[in-house]
């Protein structure tokens, strides 16, 4: 089996409202992500999963993170590797992530 190359992980949130960040930024941590010093709502990790695989983790893991912690709105930016993904916001109706058109 080829292994896969390690994929940097860029994730940025535009996030208002958070109600427990200590929470939210344990179960980030847990799920293997790094906070990025000096900024706010930044996160770094790394992926050996392929960009489609990573996409689908980074959007449930701070889908839970967010859920477990409250917060009024957010919206999301990330990069795998060299590419950066269109920006996603945070429908409170189905409580998931939404593409933005």
């Amino acid at each position: 089996m080829e292994e896969q190359e390690e994929l940097e992980v860029l994730v940025v949130l535009e996030l208002e409202g958070l109600k427990d960040q200590e929470v939210f930024e344990k179960h980030v941590i847990k799920e293997g992500f790094k906070i990025v010093e000096g900024e706010k709502y930044a996160y770094s990790g790394k992926s050996t999963t392929g960009t489609f695989g990573t996409k689908a983790f980074i959007l449930e893991i701070f889908r839970k993170g967010l859920l477990k912690s409250g917060f009024d709105d957010c919206g999301m930016i990330f990069q795998i590797g060299d590419l950066p993904w269109q920006a996603y916001k945070f429908d409170k109706n189905t409580n998931d992530f939404e593409k933005v058109q």
